[in-house]
């Protein structure tokens, strides 16, 4: 059993997370809606615990971390997971899915201290093999957690996502869904780190440059052309990047084709 902990963000924030196993530290960033306690975080650290000292954390507003001191900000974040990693020894390596890839991306531009980063299929879209998302959509997904309409934000993001239509109509029924629109107020905060760069167009020239940790760009052999598409083209934009297809998955992390790939990559270059 695990203990929860609590790291303190630069603006006074309190992240809680919580610790297992044993070797280099690693830290897991949840995607959108994801948490300790619901999503995929928990699984995929006890299948690496036998090699890392694996910290998982709850993002601001989710869980038992605190729902934030100041205003948001992608930069808030960015503190948040550099304050995980200053608990975890002051330097650790980075595991980031869906759009958590996307914030570790922009702590590893802002120079946190990553040793190395994994990201499992960053929601980008960077060209013509999928419609582009609304650049109003976190505005549309705010007005309508401010209107208290949770359910609607959450029915709109599982769209937005391709989640078809019976799924979400039975999600609806599940005792999950309570869960899911509990922190429907934060799916503003990953929509807008992604949405800029799901606009059918090339990453912007030179944009991860500052990434000097060398970089895991995972995606699934299943998922759609867009998805294969978007992480090549992020393992090819930033300096150090390499590209793994993993055969049979999707954007759904399973623990047990995932942890092996985590495995042998770091352990390799240890």
């Amino acid at each position: 059993m695990t203990t929860t902990q609590y790291a303190v963000s630069a603006d006074g924030t309190r992240i809680a997370y919580e610790t297992r196993g044993a070797g280099p530290a690693l830290v897991v960033v949840d995607g959108a809606l994801c948490s300790r306690t619901m999503g995929p975080s928990r699984d995929l650290a006890e299948a690496l615990q036998d090699s890392f000292t694996v910290h998982v954390y709850d993002r601001r507003g989710r869980g038992e971390s605190d729902a934030g001191a100041t205003a948001y900000d992608v930069e808030r974040e960015v503190e948040d997971l550099a304050a995980v990693i200053a608990a975890a020894g002051g330097h650790a390596h980075v595991f980031g899915s869906s759009s958590g890839g996307a914030l570790a991306l922009e702590a590893a531009r802002r120079d946190v201290a990553i040793d190395r980063l994994i990201t499992y299929e960053v929601p980008l879209i960077i060209d013509d093999t999928h419609a582009p998302n609304d650049l109003d959509l976190p505005d549309q997904l705010q007005a309508m957690v401010d209107d208290d309409r949770r359910g609607d934000a959450v029915r709109l993001f599982m769209r937005t996502v391709g989640a078809p239509g019976p799924v979400v109509a039975v999600t609806r029924l599940l005792p999950v869904w309570r869960k899911l629109t509990a922190v429907a107020h934060t799916l503003p905060h990953d929509l807008s780190m992604v949405v800029p760069f799901e606009q059918g167009e090339p990453l912007p020239t030179g944009y991860y440059d500052g990434v000097r940790c060398p970089t895991l760009a995972l995606t699934g052999g299943k998922s759609p052309t867009y998805m294969r598409n978007g992480q090549a083209a992020l393992a090819a934009a930033v300096p150090d990047g390499e590209l793994h297809v993993l055969p049979g998955q999707s954007h759904i992390i399973r623990s047990k084709a995932v942890a092996p790939v985590v495995i042998a990559h770091l352990v390799a270059i240890a």
